[in-house]
């Protein structure tokens, strides 16, 4: 494993320059390969060491990374030891490189790379996501889908990582919506339909007292007396307001379960109703709560105290608002489940929210907030479904499903397959996922359906053909897998191109976890997979002898375990058929 590389070069660099091993395993990093071409397997970064202090700041770097190279003895782990522009290259023995990446898949191959000492530096305590988050009665549209698959990609991250994690949906299930539905239910609002189509009936009421109440003052009057019902709880109002919200809850776990996203507790704006007013009684005992030109109460942001930035946290007519409630959701939190770090999963235009969310809890004497974070998104643009513009994200599942069973009836590669609709809803969810998470999270991107299915080119289709095929390859060599197997008979390019990449695998994990973001594991799978590609051509398994059969499947049977592990963490469930 790669940990066992980096302890090693990091043992003989310690001896040499009479430091901690320790202190050299920030600076060594396995090289990214490319195909074909043959390469070292690690480098160490002299920069790196110069900003650390084992090695002086001054003076001519190039001429410190030739001494050091200089001074530095082959072994029977490193083969070859060469001075680059700025790095120390070192070649790790061919048969041991193929050994001890391999060994782990003899007995725990889902912890492949993940006991490695590169997280140990990681504060493995509580993280709480709060991700999805939609509205009720409001369309669950493209950036929910973003924020739910961001969300989950993350808490599986760092569940597996070592963290214990708690998953969270914060529902938008208040405020003055609920007015607008409450009042538009008694008059466009029916029963029935109600049963029928839960999520879709809601809307419409929604989009229908919406349009009415432009032009009716009356209207407008209604959904602000319901608010201010509720507000009061009011029993005809909160019993109203409840069906309304398990109706929602249990519609959206539907879906939820067709992406495999889980939550271990759905909140909501409502649970924190009462806890906001608290909030405002502690603004006001601080001096921190203004009242406006308008009457409104605020909380003075701005730097020199002049009002010229503030922040809203009650309506005039003394009803709370979404920052008000967040603030009482942050406190509530931390008391209950005493977290270490809390991570907000939102599109970008909600960053000046948060942005005073954590300004205005240090005011209050949270000292905690430093630990909260926004991870911002970018938008999706032109998502829409055959049927039209894109309302709830079902649609957009069934049509990925649908497109996708369409295009595997085409393929000549099909297997016959058990349940094609569950292949295909797998396949459809990975291309989605893959779509979205190949670049920076913060850019907005175009949805483009056809791009996103291909089976060639870097897709999620892709990562679950490379995955099914290799799946394949084990089942028919069943009786060809061995336990022991000899490392001497992979030491073609073509396998060793595979193993370096490998030894990469928890340093894109931990890059991951410093930044979150998804792109630098799918485009390390993406990359696994075109290697593997290569191998299935050149490293035939079928026609060969027994034992170098048997190192083959070993090394197959090896990337398959990453794939499958990688993908998971993704949010990808891998089919071993299609």
């Amino acid at each position: 494993m790669a940990c066992f590389f980096r302890r090693s070069i990091a043992e003989k660099l310690g001896r040499t320059l009479q430091q901690s091993e320790d202190a050299f395993i920030p600076a060594l990093s396995a090289v990214p390969v490319f195909k074909k071409q043959q390469s070292a397997d690690f480098k160490l970064s002299i920069s790196t060491l110069r900003v650390s202090g084992i090695l002086p700041s001054s003076g001519d770097i190039q001429l410190q990374t030739e001494n050091l190279a200089n001074q530095l003895k082959l072994d029977s782990l490193v083969e070859e030891i060469s001075a680059g522009s700025g790095v120390i290259n070192f070649k790790v023995n061919r048969k041991l490189l193929v050994q001890k990446m391999l060994e782990p898949f003899g007995e725990e191959s889902e912890k492949f790379g993940l006991n490695s000492e590169l997280f140990n530096t990681l504060n493995r305590g509580t993280t709480l996501v709060e991700y999805s988050s939609p509205n009720i009665a409001k369309k669950f549209h493209a950036g929910h889908l973003r924020s739910t698959v961001i969300g989950n990609f993350i808490a599986n991250l760092k569940q597996s990582l070592g963290h214990s994690v708690i998953r969270m949906n914060y529902l938008g299930d208040w405020g003055m919506q609920f007015g607008m539905l409450g009042a538009g239910f008694g008059q466009f609002g029916c029963r029935e339909k109600l049963k029928q189509n839960p999520l879709q009936h809601l809307f419409e009421v929604y989009v229908q007292v919406n349009k009415e109440a432009e032009h009716n003052e009356d209207l407008k009057q209604a959904a602000r007396d319901f608010f201010r019902q509720l507000e009061q709880h009011e029993s005809e109002a909160v019993s109203l307001w409840k069906q309304f919200r398990e109706i929602t809850v249990d519609e959206y776990q539907h879906v939820y379960k067709r992406l495999g996203v889980n939550f271990d507790v759905y909140s909501g704006e409502s649970f924190h109703q009462d806890q906001a007013q608290e909030v405002v009684q502690q603004l006001q005992s601080r001096g921190l709560l203004k009242t406006s030109e308008r009457g409104t109460g605020v909380v003075d942001l701005s730097p020199a105290g002049d009002m010229s930035s503030v922040c809203t946290v009650l309506r005039s007519d003394g009803t709370t608002l979404y920052i008000t409630r967040d603030l009482a959701a942050a406190i509530d939190r931390q008391e209950k489940y005493h977290f270490d770090e809390m991570i907000y999963v939102t599109d970008k235009s909600q960053a000046n929210h948060f942005h005073q969310l954590f300004q205005i809890l240090p005011a209050l004497g949270h000292s905690w907030a430093d630990r909260c974070q926004h991870v911002p998104f970018g938008l999706v643009r032109g998502m829409k479904t055959r049927s039209g513009e894109v309302v709830f994200l079902e649609d957009v599942l069934d049509e990925a499903r649908a497109r996708m069973l369409h295009n595997m009836s085409q393929s000549k590669t099909t297997k016959e397959l058990e349940n094609p609709e569950d292949t295909a809803e797998k396949v459809g969810i990975s291309a989605l996922i893959v779509q979205d998470f190949k670049g920076p999270l913060q850019s907005d991107y175009t949805f483009d359906w056809d791009r996103m299915l291909q089976a060639q080119g870097d897709t999620g289709v892709f990562l679950q053909y490379s995955h099914a095929r290799l799946c394949s390859l084990i089942r028919r060599n069943e009786g060809a897998q061995a336990a022991i197997f000899d490392p001497s008979l992979l030491l073609e390019q073509t396998s060793v191109t595979i193993l370096q990449h490998l030894l990469r695998y928890d340093e894109v994990l931990y890059q991951s976890a410093q930044d979150l973001q998804p792109k630098h594991l799918v485009n390390f799978l993406l990359k696994l997979c075109h290697l593997i590609a290569s191998a299935h051509r050149e490293l035939p398994v079928k026609g060969s002898s027994e034992d170098v059969a048997q190192a083959r499947l070993r090394l197959f049977s090896g990337a398959c375990s990453v794939l499958a592990n990688g993908m998971r963490i993704l949010g990808i469930t891998p089919v071993d058929k299609m």
